[in-house]
């Protein structure tokens, strides 16, 4: 799994914490110098404060959550006049984004929750999942680890569809159709979404394998390059082998040589593979071509 530099946030002292104290004498150091690592939330506060009292404990359990993604420094404004002058408080609470030295943002008042981490993610980038860190790794491992990360990030997201797809496509891809077949039917129909439905139509026509030898399908077009049959064929073997772009300069070789029924016959087909081709670039291309013979 992806290691995480920012896991733990080292307080003054060698304590580990993502929410520490922080005061006048340690501020510098605290803040200023450790912000050039990670980023530092300053928590300006007084005991006095109520809406302060509100806010600390959202701060804390972001800090938490966020896993030091960024340190929560919390300042008691009446224990630091010097730091508070500089840093020209008017009312509190007021939090103050530190990076690099300097702070970068601030927000002031008790915001909700949900205020509080959009503060956090335009800086910080939204939170990633353990899930998503593990899909990561699998997008550059090689196929038997990319399956293993998968069904680790499966066991700890079982409903996540990216990781779903993910998964299904690679097990379709070596031939696993039974397994792939497993996993798709443990998503509900009604929470599949166009990715799952594609491919469960994509491991339908792998199910399927079309008739026609692939050899005497190319050498009857090579005679008779209006021989729409054998390329309906060969598209047919094209598409089973996984080789959409192939399949696709088939039937649209029918699309600009025919004006009737065997050219509708492609355009249809055209329409429903492009929406189960796993190649964007494929699927782009195809259609750019399929208009551009329409008209």
């Amino acid at each position: 799994m992806m290691s995480n530099p920012f896991s733990s946030a080292t307080a003054p002292g060698g304590a580990s914490s993502f929410s520490i104290d922080v005061s006048e004498a340690d501020f510098r150091e605290t803040v200023l110098q450790r912000s050039m690592e990670v980023p530092v939330l300053v928590d300006c506060w007084a005991p006095w404060c109520a809406p302060c009292r509100n806010l600390k404990p959202i701060l804390e359990k972001l800090a938490v959550e966020y896993e030091g993604r960024f340190v929560l420094a919390k300042l008691n404004t009446d224990e630091a006049p010097q730091i508070s002058a500089a840093l020209q408080i008017r009312s509190i609470p007021l939090v103050v984004l530190f990076v690099g030295g300097r702070p970068v943002d601030q927000f002031s008042g008790a915001l909700p929750e949900g205020q509080v981490r959009a503060f956090l993610d335009k800086h910080l980038g939204p939170q990633v999942s353990e899930a998503e860190v593990l899909r990561q790794e699998a997008a550059q491992a090689d196929p038997q680890t990319a399956e293993a990360l998968l069904m680790d990030a499966l066991s700890v997201e079982p409903d996540n569809l990216d990781v779903v797809g993910d998964l299904a496509e690679r097990l379709i891809a070596r031939d696993a159709l039974d397994a792939a077949s497993e996993l798709l039917g443990s998503v509900p129909q009604a929470s599949q979404n166009e990715r799952l439905v594609a491919l469960g139509k994509r491991m339908a026509l792998a199910r399927q394998r079309p008739e026609g030898n692939p050899l005497e399908l190319s050498a009857r077009i090579e005679s008779n390059p209006k021989d729409f049959e054998a390329r309906f064929g060969l598209a047919a073997l094209h598409v089973h082998a996984g080789d959409f772009d192939a399949a696709f300069d088939q039937l649209l070789a029918v699309v600009l040589r025919d004006k009737g029924d065997w050219r509708e016959k492609a355009r249809v087909q055209l329409v429903e593979w492009f929406d189960i081709c796993p190649d964007p670039e494929a699927v782009s291309r195809g259609r750019r071509y399929l208009g551009m013979y329409l008209n």
